[in-house]
């Protein structure tokens, strides 16, 4: 949705090696979905987490990002048209909200929290990134194009936004750039005590070329020291850096803003890759790239065994493109769910175009429903997550504990309809590309049976609560009908014919008064403890309505509302 204008790409690789495939121009975005989570003395309150940031000031590197739809006119493009219109209504209200001539019409200004259900902030202190796949290597520059914090109205989950590029590398350095880069943290090390599957190195340049933060991942210590205290993994030091001053919740870090992982520690990513000729391409580098896999030995076959991926071509291809004809030929959408790859010809005008082309969908529309998607999930495991906090801190032996699981439960369930009625979308767009990449990408992510199932959860829970009320309800029903049956004895008795036990009409002020003390008193007491036996009582009376129970068992009924250990 928002487009900087285009970064000079610069790469520090190894040479190309002959006769291999060239990425004429490589883009890859990550998309990190957070879970926020309070600060444990933080007070309740009814700003959003922006509000939270924005009021930091100078105090945070970011600013919140006025984008095309509420900013200058001037800055509104053919590329952002395109993006509008391929979208449905209720999508576009969720994206970009009612506009300005709308928040004009009702007295709001452009740009707040009445407008879009999305805020977006944006740093610029990050240039570029220097990485290095293995040990060894020449290291690659990557250039920084944004980098993008997204919030939610109403919603605990923020999304990291990083998008990266560079130009001439060669398919095997783009595969491991997309297989390395995108880890909060080492998922092990090897026996030499370099880190699996990560990065050897990361190193955040500022525009001067100073290096910001870099990896820690070789460090194991620290990150086993972590786990084993805290029971979280550790965020790497450079995504560590990327967040501030948003800090992990585990860290000892201070901090207002807090937040948790929520997903798996890889990161969802896109990639578009220009080559100089697609077709060159094996079916093993496909699959390579669609499961994102890494780069493969020079002499290697495919990296799983050929009965698991069979239907390779059909479950993870969207070759409508894959032709050699037309405004982008030979163009080929890889999605997996946690990937969504799009390959062309860097001979291509249109496939290269970042206004009108390939280039500008993947940026914009491919972008943004890859950007639901994951929004969805996200949200749904962070209310399973609330759900199942809010059991661990039950304790049935405690009255305000059980009051503030209700109203946990019960608030979980309104979010719930709310996300529903704002958030959940099936079709997002009649487009033919858009709506078939997003139900590929909702399909392998598996969003309706987990929609389903935490629907089910929470139903589950408020109907419990609604039952548990119920009988609360009725149980208080049948002991203010015992009370008031037994009151009745007493009314009846006193009140007959208007019979006056004791004439005091006529009696002084203070002696009236002092009988009126005296039976208010007594009265009282025999009402509460009539409703401290009701429900002995209850049973009493039922057992007086049972016609199969005899006089000794109904006067043992009675005898039982007095003893000691009866219930």
């Amino acid at each position: 949705m928002l487009n900087p204008p285009a970064a000079t790409l610069s790469t520090e690789a190894n040479p190309l090696a002959p006769g291999a495939p060239v990425v004429q121009h490589f883009r890859q975005v990550l998309l990190w979905p957070l879970r926020l989570v309070p600060a444990p003395d933080a007070k309740p309150s009814q700003h959003g987490p922006w509000q939270v940031l924005r009021d930091m000031g100078d105090a945070s590197p970011w600013r919140e990002e006025v984008d095309e739809y509420t900013g200058d006119s001037s800055r509104f493009h053919e590329r952002h048209y395109n993006e509008f219109v391929s979208f449905l209504p209720y999508v576009q209200r969720f994206l970009y909200g009612e506009g300005r001539s709308k928040n004009k019409g009702s007295g709001a200004d452009i740009g707040s929290d009445g407008d879009s259900p999305m805020r977006i902030f944006r740093r610029h202190d990050i240039a570029s990134v220097r990485v290095v796949a293995r040990a060894g290597d020449a290291p690659i520059t990557l250039d920084v194009v944004h980098c993008d914090l997204y919030f939610f109205f109403d919603v605990d989950v923020v999304m990291v936004n990083l998008e990266v590029g560079a130009d001439h590398l060669s398919l095997a350095q783009a595969q491991e750039i997309l297989y390395r880069f995108g880890r909060a943290y080492p998922s092990g090390w090897e026996p030499d005590g370099s880190a699996l599957h990560c990065m050897a190195s990361v190193e955040w340049l500022g525009a001067d070329g100073r290096v910001l933060a870099s990896s820690d991942a070789q460090q194991r210590e620290s990150f086993l020291s972590h786990v084993a205290q805290h029971r979280a993994p550790r965020i790497s030091s450079h995504w560590a850096y990327l967040m501030q001053p948003l800090v992990s919740d585990h860290s000892e870090d201070p901090g207002v803003l807090r937040y948790r992982q929520i997903e798996y520690y890889r990161m969802p990513v896109m990639a578009y890759l220009s080559l100089d000729d697609p077709r060159r391409l094996t079916r093993d580098d496909f699959v390579r790239l669609a499961l994102v896999t890494g780069a493969g030995a020079t002499d290697a076959h495919l990296p799983y065994a050929e009965q698991h991926i069979a239907d390779f071509e059909h479950k993870y291809c969207y070759d409508r493109f894959w032709v050699d004809a037309g405004a982008a030929p030979n163009t080929r959408y890889l999605c997996n769910g946690h990937a969504l790859i799009v390959v062309g010809d860097a001979r291509s005008e249109f496939f290269c175009c970042r206004d009108r082309g390939v280039l500008a969908q993947f940026r914009h529309q491919h972008f943004l429903l890859f950007l639901i998607a994951h929004f969805q999930k996200a949200s749904l495991l962070m209310f399973s997550d609330q759900l199942v906090e809010a059991l661990k801190r039950l304790d049935i032996h405690s009255t305000p504990s059980v009051k503030q699981f209700k109203r946990a439960i019960r608030a979980s369930f309104e979010r719930f309809l709310r996300f529903t009625h704002r958030y959940w979308f099936h079709e997002i767009s009649e487009q033919a590309q858009v709506r078939a990449l997003s139900h590929m990408c909702t399909a392998h992510l598996g969003l309706d049976p987990l929609y389903d199932e935490v629907k089910a959860r929470i139903a589950d829970m408020n109907t419990y609560l609604d039952a548990d009320s119920l009988r609360r309800q009725a149980s208080t029903v049948v002991r203010l009908t015992v009370v008031t049956l037994f009151g009745l004895i007493g009314t009846v008795t006193t009140g007959f014919l208007g019979m006056n036990l004791l004439a005091e009409a006529d009696a002084p002020l203070w002696r009236k008064a002092l009988w009126f003390g005296v039976v208010f008193a007594f009265t009282t007491w025999l009402t509460i403890y009539t409703m401290v036996k009701s429900q002995r009582l209850s049973d009493f009376i039922d057992a007086l309505s049972n016609d199969r129970l005899g006089f000794r068992g109904k006067m043992a009924a009675l005898a039982r509302v007095w003893r000691a250990g009866a219930d």
